[in-house]
């Protein structure tokens, strides 16, 4: 079926061009959508390069030589978030009758994270998560345990991971731990003054079911470069229909003209059929 004609064979006037009040708001929304895009774009070039920063510098800090962890001088207002995964040691003696189980994941299945207080030798406490164990190893007597005499450990600093995610939810009450809250076990386990940070501590040999260290996973995802391209690509498709457009009021404003002024000849219009 040719255009203007209905299915029947009446024809059927072919529309005019938009007023130009019309054409003002498909332009401005055209422009709004193609800025929006190109900026959505340009901010995922951005985060793909502070991410790739990120990953290097994480990735430094974690094959550096182990330094001193920073002491309770420094916990005031520290920014363990921004120091993680920091390779630090620290000195101490483990109070193996106040550790934590928290619920773990990890490549060698399911089972808990072993977090025991580090008494510093020169004040205060922190959280050292010792390692893996599988559940038949949860009960202290099942496994080896762990050193009594003072102790220098070296690991990873990661920051707190606050309240775990529902329905998986820390539950102090019964003793139940989804995710490794310093503050939140801290306070179950009357520690006192505790470091805003805990410690991954490296694989280390131990006896008989000892806690496995050196499991911390790193992985940062970055798709960032996937998101920027899709951005771009819905840019560039806002301005080719906004393109294609345009051209079609372009050519329904030269027909109209050429109708209203009587000047029109077969030859004028490349669709005419000058037999018809």
């Amino acid at each position: 079926m040719n255009p203007g004609q209905r299915e029947h064979g009446e024809a059927v006037p072919e529309r005019g061009p938009r007023s130009a009040a019309v054409r003002a708001v498909l332009a401005l929304c055209a422009l709004g959508l193609f800025i929006g895009f190109m900026a959505l774009g340009v901010w995922q070039v951005e985060r793909r390069a502070w991410k790739l920063a990120l990953i290097q510098s994480v990735d430094e800090r974690v094959h550096a030589p182990p330094a001193d962890a920073p002491g309770p001088a420094d916990w005031p207002g520290f920014d363990a978030t921004a120091q993680a995964y920091r390779h630090v040691r620290l000195t101490g003696r483990f109070d193996h009758a106040h550790e934590t189980l928290v619920q773990a994941s990890t490549e060698r299945g399911t089972g808990f994270w072993v977090l025991t207080p580090l008494r510093l030798a020169g004040g205060g406490t922190v959280l050292v998560n010792r390692g893996f164990v599988p559940p038949e190893r949860r009960e202290p007597a099942r496994r080896d345990a762990g050193p009594q005499d003072e102790v220098t450990v070296a690991g990873l600093l990661r920051a707190s991971e606050p309240g775990g995610m529902f329905p998986r939810r820390n539950d102090p009450a019964i003793d139940r731990w989804f995710s490794r809250d310093v503050p939140a076990i801290a306070a179950a386990r009357g520690l006192g003054e505790v470091a805003p940070y805990f410690v991954d501590a490296d694989a280390t040999p131990g006896g008989e079911g000892a806690p496995v260290g050196g499991l911390t996973v790193i992985a940062f995802p970055n798709s960032h470069l996937v998101y920027a391209l899709t951005w771009f690509g819905l840019a560039l498709m806002v301005a080719l229909g906004a393109g294609y457009v345009a051209r079609e009021e372009l050519r329904l404003g030269r027909r109209r003209r050429h109708g209203d002024n009587g000047s029109s000849r077969p030859g004028d219009d490349p669709d005419a059929d000058p037999h018809r």
